[in-house]
């Protein structure tokens, strides 16, 4: 995979383009630009919920779940992560495996 324009600059300016093609609908450039932010910052909390949340609209579900687990295994009370791993596994039919994240990220909203 050759690298284009928009995973050149640097790291705020990657961010800002990621987040454009994914307000633009275009998940799967996002996807791109943010896999190379990821891999410079891991701890980065945000750039890998904006990687998954790009992965799930895109239809790429296993790549989403193993990003939210990452996501997860870093940082067990980010309640968004629950959540949208609940929505992931419920999207891919498997209810049961949703079920205590969902339950998690309800319990830690208030809900």
């Amino acid at each position: 995979m050759s690298e284009t324009y928009y995973e050149f600059g640097t790291a705020a300016e990657r961010w800002d383009r990621a987040q454009m093609f994914f307000d633009t609908k275009e998940y799967g450039t996002a996807a791109r630009i943010l896999r190379g932010l990821v891999e410079e910052a891991p701890e980065q909390i945000a750039q890998r919920l904006l990687l998954a949340r790009a992965y799930y609209h895109s239809a790429q579900l296993t790549r989403a779940e193993t990003e939210l687990r990452d996501i997860l295994e870093r940082n067990p009370v980010e309640h968004y992560a629950h959540l949208m791993l609940g929505r992931t596994l419920e999207r891919q039919g498997r209810a049961d495996d949703a079920a205590p994240h969902l339950r998690i990220a309800a319990a830690m909203s208030g809900e």
